[in-house]
């Protein structure tokens, strides 16, 4: 057994190596990322979406969506990300300063949604995607969220975010479909992904407002 003390500590070490390269230095080095503040230009990268778009966040996480969508852009050599038009530029740390916790993904049997919010950044289109994929989206295999939308007798002025249908997604004559709070929420979250702000840790040094998102 006088092997013992040198075994103990081998096996020691490794497990204490592997703790400090896997938590510890990337802690070290990322742990303090603080929000990107231009003083002179009053801009300030990420601002914290909160209140309804938080709450929307919740929505996402609760349905799964984050099962079939990933939110991270991978750079050219890891992927043809940024020539389907999922972002500007890839992610880096600093996109996910507010998000706990972070919603990477794992799949992609849909698109990244990253850059959604500047990709459609229309309420609508979100409500009837939800509402019906493949209204919007030929061949989605997305199955519908119809379950955040209430139909409804017609009384008074009709709102806003009631659904533009036609043909046989139309509710019938009378009735109209309009979103839950939980679907305002959700398509709140969405609308606020937009990671498309210019930063020099992602390689990128073209101002934000000069790109055009791809839809």
């Amino acid at each position: 057994m006088k092997e013992f003390p040198t075994i103990f500590g081998g096996i020691f070490a490794a497990f204490a190596f592997s703790f400090i390269g896997m938590a510890m230095v990337p802690q070290f080095q990322l742990g303090n990322v603080e929000p990107l503040v231009d003083e002179e230009a009053g801009d300030i990268y990420p601002i914290h979406a909160g209140g309804q778009a938080e709450q929307g966040r919740q929505v996402y996480i609760a349905n799964g969506c984050v099962t079939c969508h990933s939110q991270q852009v991978r750079d050219d050599h890891m992927g043809a990300d940024l020539k389907r038009g999922w972002g500007s530029r890839r992610t880096v740390a600093r996109d996910y300063i507010y998000d706990n916790p972070v919603l990477l993904g794992t799949a992609r049997t849909g698109p990244d949604l990253t850059n959604i919010g500047a990709r459609q950044s229309t309420p609508m289109w979100h409500y009837l995607h939800l509402y019906s994929p493949r209204y919007v989206t030929p061949g989605s295999v997305m199955p519908p969220f119809r379950f955040l939308f209430e139909k409804r007798k017609i009384t008074g002025q009709r709102p806003d975010d009631a659904l533009d249908l036609t043909g046989v997604e139309a509710p019938e004559w009378g009735y109209e479909i309009v979103p839950k709070p939980e679907a305002k929420a959700l398509v709140a979250y969405l609308i606020s992904l937009d990671h498309s702000h210019a930063l020099k840790e992602a390689g990128d040094t073209e101002p934000a407002a000069e790109k055009t998102p791809k839809k």
